[in-house]
C-alpha cells in the first residue's frame, strides 16, 4: 500500500500544535527538531504483528535472525501466509528458532488472519484506533504495546499514546524534570494537552532518552 505523502497527517500542523500548548514539549521540540517517524512498509498486518511476536524479548539480532529464517524456511523468502504457518509443521516452525509459545502465538494469528479478525490494510484503515486495539489484541500474544506500535508505525495514526512504554515513561520524566517515571495513569493524564496528537508527543519523548544517553557524562 502507498502513500502519497509520508503521513497521514499534517506533522507539521501537530508540531506547532505541541509548541503552542506545553512549554516543554517546545523546549524538547527545539532541541529535537524535525519529526521524523519512519513508517514501516510490511504488505499486510499479519506481517506487522508476526514481527511483533518474533521479536518480544529477544534482543534485536537473535530476533532478526529468527525472523529470516521463518521468511526462508516457511514462506519461502517472503512472510509466510497464514495458509503456509497453518501448514508448517511444529517440527519445521521450532526449526527456524521459534518457541513453544511462539509458536502457538504465530499459529493463533495466522488463524485469525484467515478468519478476518486480523483484517487487510484496506479494511483496517476503515476501523478506529480503540477498535483495532479491541481485534488485534483478540490475538495470543498480541498485547495493547503491540498494536500501539503497529497504529503508529505502520498505519500512522496521529494521536496514540502508548502508556505502557518504557521509553515513552522515561523521556517524559527526563524531559519534564520528574523525580521518578510516571505511572500509565498518570501518564495519560498529562498527555491530555497533546491531542489530538499523542504520536508526535510519543516520538519526541523517545528523542529525549536518545539526547540523554548521548550526552557526555562526569
Amino acid at each position: 500500500m502507498k502513500r502519497a505523502a509520508p503521513y497521514p497527517f499534517n506533522h507539521l500542523a501537530a508540531v506547532r500544535h505541541l509548541r503552542a500548548s506545553d512549554g516543554r514539549m517546545l523546549t524538547l521540540i527545539e532541541r529535537v527538531g524535525r519529526y521524523r517517524l519512519p513508517l514501516d512498509q510490511h504488505d499486510h498486518p499479519m506481517d506487522s504483528l508476526l514481527s511483533s511476536i518474533v521479536y518480544q524479548q529477544l534482543n534485536g539480532t537473535a530476533a532478526g535472525a529468527i525472523l529470516e529464517r521463518v521468511k526462508r524456511q516457511i514462506g519461502g523468502g517472503k512472510f509466510p501466509s497464514a495458509d503456509q504457518l497453518l501448514a508448517a509443521s511444529d517440527e519445521a516452525l521450532r526449526a527456524t528458532g521459534l518457541s513453544r509459545q511462539k509458536i502457538a502465538a504465530v499459529r493463533d494469528l495466522a488463524a485469525k488472519t484467515q478468519a478476518g479478525i486480523v483484517p487487510g490494510w484496506s479494511a483496517i484503515q476503515d476501523l478506529d484506533d480503540e477498535a483495532i486495539v479491541r481485534r488485534l489484541t483478540e490475538v495470543r500474544g498480541v498485547g495493547v504495546w503491540t498494536v500501539h506500535m503497529l497504529l503508529m508505525f505502520r498505519l500512522g495514526r496521529p494521536d496514540v499514546l502508548p502508556t505502557l512504554d518504557f521509553g515513552v515513561q522515561l523521556g517524559y520524566q527526563l524531559a519534564y524534570g520528574k523525580r521518578r517515571m510516571p505511572k500509565p495513569k498518570e501518564l495519560a493524564k498529562a498527555g491530555e494537552k497533546w491531542r489530538p496528537y499523542r504520536s508526535v508527543a510519543s516520538w519526541y519523548l523517545w528523542q529525549a532518552v536518545r539526547l540523554h544517553r548521548s550526552e557526555p557524562r562526569d
